[in-house]
């Protein structure tokens, strides 16, 4: 590790020195390049001369206590810093192999979202609405910036699915563990018995596409155009703002209505057709996250559950790590971080015992 740190450090001294050449500062391709790579091996590099810098502190350190009488005074006191420099190393060491652990690239990118009602009729419908008001409660708390696509209500006040986009710095980072079928067990407003049904919604997560990495063909996308319905007001309803994309190739379908505009509701939803052809190349070209979208929206059914809202006992449990958090109000008003911390934590601490494994 230490001898990899070492190359890093010397790629970003060689990389610093290049940006203060007049040919790469007037190329502004490389300039960005480079500056782009530098930004990305910084944190390692600052804590790299941290950790160089601290060994080299131990190492005179244990110098003056080899000199020093240890009923001298000086020796409890360097003792002391000793102890507090062996803790303060081994906290780096902690640090720089999570940095050096393999990113995720799609980490910084917006996300598409979509949520589905599963089984469980209107519950589920109600519930599905819950679920996308606590992620945009979230989204807000972050600076995050929430843009529907298409909604689909229904008689009961909930949503039976939605799309939108989520535009934020770190997006896919932080919601990227969500995606999967959400359980909830609570007694319905209908339920005169007072019986506590199980109802299930499907979150499917995806990184937004960059237009570099997906290029469609117009020949392969049917445009279809219809008159909006929903909520918007009669002029919504009445003109072809409406529009439905068919990616032939593939036969994915998105649509969007969220728009008066017929031009915009188009760009909208080819956003959201090419973050889904690009995470079916991702599936492809990677065999591990193969079925990807597939294990995270299942079948809506309730036994396939990542999560469970208990609204009965205040209680949301995520299955795969098997963590409890007894505030469930709090969670659905949009403060997920102590759920989406230990997560990240833990799928964190996966990869760097994998990545361990293949050293």
């Amino acid at each position: 590790m230490i001898e990899k740190l070492a190359q890093i450090e010397r790629t970003h001294e060689e990389l610093t020195q290049r940006l203060s050449d007049p040919a790469v500062f007037s190329d502004p391709k490389v300039y960005r390049e480079i500056n782009k790579t530098l930004s990305e091996i910084d944190p390692a590099v600052r804590l790299y001369r941290d950790y160089v810098k601290t060994r080299k502190q131990l190492e005179e350190n244990e110098e003056m206590l080899g000199t020093l009488p240890k009923d001298d005074e000086l020796f409890a006191m360097a003792h002391e810093e000793k102890l507090q420099l062996v803790a303060r190393i081994a906290e780096l060491e902690e640090q720089l192999r999570r940095e050096l652990t393999p990113k995720d690239p799609n980490d910084e990118r917006n996300v598409v979202l979509e949520i589905r009602a599963g089984t469980g009729g209107d519950e589920a419908s109600l519930f599905a609405a819950e679920l996308f008001r606590m992620y945009t409660r979230y989204a807000e708390m972050r600076g995050w910036r929430v843009e529907v696509i298409d909604i689909s209500e229904s008689g009961a006040g909930g949503i039976k699915e939605v799309s939108a986009i989520v535009e934020g710095r770190g997006a896919y980072s932080r919601l990227k563990y969500e995606g999967g079928v959400h359980r909830v067990q609570r007694v319905p407003a209908t339920e005169s018995a007072g019986r506590i049904h199980t109802s299930a919604v499907t979150v499917a997560v995806l990184p937004e596409a960059d237009d570099v990495e997906v290029e469609l063909d117009e020949k392969d996308i049917r445009v279809d155009r219809f008159c909006a319905s929903g909520p918007g007001g009669q002029g919504v309803n009445t003109t072809y703002s409406a529009v439905r994309l068919t990616h032939l190739p593939s036969g994915i379908v998105v649509s969007c209505q969220d728009e008066r505009s017929q031009i915009k509701n188009k760009a909208k939803a080819l956003r959201v057709l090419k973050s889904r052809i690009y995470d079916i190349e991702r599936e492809k070209a990677d065999a591990a996250v193969s079925e990807e979208r597939r294990r995270m929206v299942g079948s809506g059914d309730r036994s396939e559950k990542i999560r469970t809202y208990n609204f009965p006992q205040s209680r949301v449990t995520d299955h795969r790590i098997g963590l409890s958090i007894h505030q469930l109000p709090t969670l659905m008003e949009g403060s997920l971080d102590p759920m989406i911390e230990p997560l990240i934590a833990h799928f964190q601490a996966e990869k760097m015992e994998a990545q361990s494994r293949a050293h």
